[in-house]
């Protein structure tokens, strides 16, 4: 069994070994928006010129195509020797569970081992090729297939994302200390749906509050990566298939080329 083990980790290791850098985006709870930054992350890295893949392993809620506007008729191609992700453009590469499901509205009703059974695939069956970076888009909390990412991605780090209200703080507290348990980096927190311009006035609402982000950032001495606004243009985007990233003269997409500069000063 533990020689069966070691197999899958030095192929995983074998396969991921020509990525640079490998993020996972996770968040404590659900509905925070952590799909929606993962997806712009990428789209905002690969905009910049580097070469990106995103791996989405969210098991039972993988809507990555959806927002990238790739979900409808397309199934992945296999050889002998490896998967081939869905090149979206030049620079952005996808592989989600999506791919494998007959409809879009058909559940996902594994129990844990079939799930690690396919992420081990997505990990040690996916030919990326040469990568700047590997977004991968976590399942919320801090659950079996988030341990086993984790602790299968040499080099992994994390970004948490987070809404500003006192209940999501907690729980990305807890995906904080999740990472350093495991001796996975934490790149930063990334503060969502922090304000709103209103827009008959102008002015700003705090809906969530504002700030917590930041400030659970400090407490916890890791990064504060930025702040994203409740804008509904970052909804209608997402649900067209054409993420706000891609628009660059838009107030959040700003908002991400912010984020981004902020991870990417990691590696000067």
């Amino acid at each position: 069994m533990n020689e069966q083990k070691n197999d899958v980790q030095s192929n995983i290791t074998a396969k991921l070994n020509n990525i640079k850098n490998k993020i996972v985006v996770m968040s404590g709870k659900g509905g925070v928006g952590k799909t929606t930054v993962a997806v712009n992350l990428a789209t905002a890295l690969s905009m910049r010129g580097k070469k990106v893949g995103i791996l989405d392993v969210d098991i039972h809620g993988p809507n990555v195509p959806k927002m990238l506007g790739i979900d409808e008729e397309i199934r992945i191609q296999a050889d002998d020797h490896s998967i081939k992700p869905i090149i979206v453009e030049n620079n952005l590469k996808v592989m989600s569970m999506a791919f494998l499901l007959s409809s879009p509205d058909l559940p996902v009703i594994w129990r844990g081992p079939m799930k690690m059974s396919v992420i081990n695939q997505f990990l040690g069956d996916v030919d990326w090729g040469e990568l700047d970076y590997l977004i991968v888009d976590l399942p919320p909390g801090t659950g079996d297939e988030s341990l086993s990412i984790a602790q299968q991605i040499p080099g992994a780090e994390a970004v948490i994302v987070t809404t500003p209200q006192d209940v999501a703080l907690l729980d990305s507290r807890k995906s904080v200390n999740f990472a350093r348990q495991l001796n996975m980096p934490v790149l930063g927190i990334v503060e969502n749906m922090s304000g709103m311009d209103c827009p008959h006035c102008g002015k700003n609402i705090d809906l969530f509050k504002i700030g917590g982000g930041e400030k659970a950032a400090k407490e916890m001495d890791v990064k504060f990566l930025g702040r994203l606004p409740i804008d509904p243009e970052v909804v209608s985007a997402g649900d067209s298939g054409s993420p706000i990233a891609s628009n660059e003269e838009l107030e959040s997409s700003k908002a991400f080329v912010t984020i981004v500069e902020n991870i990417e000063k990691k590696e000067d």
